[in-house]
């Protein structure tokens, strides 16, 4: 029996994921929590001396040109679409001009939503929030889902799936079973491309399931 306690968590850590943006077309069922987003892209921002990232967020550049996914949306769901990147940035030690930061800082975020994501962006906007002395702490990583254990056969062959470092449940059940579809959820391992993963999933889940379901995979973190 599920407690209060239990869904109030599960109703955090679902708000904690942010909006869930789709990863290639309207047949790929898949998406990416903003918040697994947001962190790649932070990392990627790291690599771009004497500035980084504040708040991060994702939204569809119009949505009245989003295309209609063609398999059952997840809750949050965002159609597929170009994106749109909105980050506050701190800079410190200002040895260039804003222009050619804020030109460096765009190339890294646009490069990692490509490819280390999969996702299509071609909007960044930036806005420099502060001037800093020195440069600031890191901050602390929020905290990623848990990892679940499978636990049904198709839970079990994604755990196994090259690029998956292990199943989440953040939404429900790691593995939603529903009469016209089935919801994977689950966090990518190093040095794997999202969208990449998420295909290899679907196609590892059609092979396992005994009917035609569609399938539907959520990436709520990557590493």
């Amino acid at each position: 029996m599920t407690t209060p306690d239990a869904v109030l968590r599960r109703v955090r850590g679902a708000l904690g994921l942010g909006r869930l943006l789709a990863l290639g077309g309207p047949a790929d069922g898949a998406w990416l929590s903003e918040s697994a987003a947001a962190a790649v892209l932070r990392r990627a921002a790291a690599s771009v001396p004497r500035a980084v990232l504040n708040d991060v967020r994702l939204s569809l550049v119009d949505p009245e040109t989003a295309e209609p996914p063609t398999v059952p949306t997840p809750p949050a769901a965002v159609w597929p679409g170009p994106l749109r990147v909105e980050a506050g940035v701190s800079v410190w030690d200002l040895t260039e001009p804003l222009p050619a930061l804020t030109a460096a800082l765009r190339s890294a975020l646009l490069d990692a939503a490509a490819e280390a994501l999969g996702l299509t962006v071609t909007v960044v906007d930036l806005r420099v929030d502060t001037l800093l002395d020195a440069a600031p702490e890191s901050p602390a990583a929020p905290g990623a889902p848990a990892a679940v254990e499978p636990s049904d056969p198709v839970g079990t062959a994604v755990a196994a799936t090259a690029g998956v470092a292990h199943l989440t449940g953040t939404l429900g059940a790691a593995v939603h079973h529903a009469p016209d579809h089935v919801r994977v959820e689950l966090a990518t391992a190093e040095g794997h491309r999202a969208l990449d993963v998420a295909r290899a999933v679907r196609r590892v889940v059609a092979g396992v399931l005994e009917d035609d379901r569609a399938v539907t995979i959520v990436i709520t973190a990557t590493a």
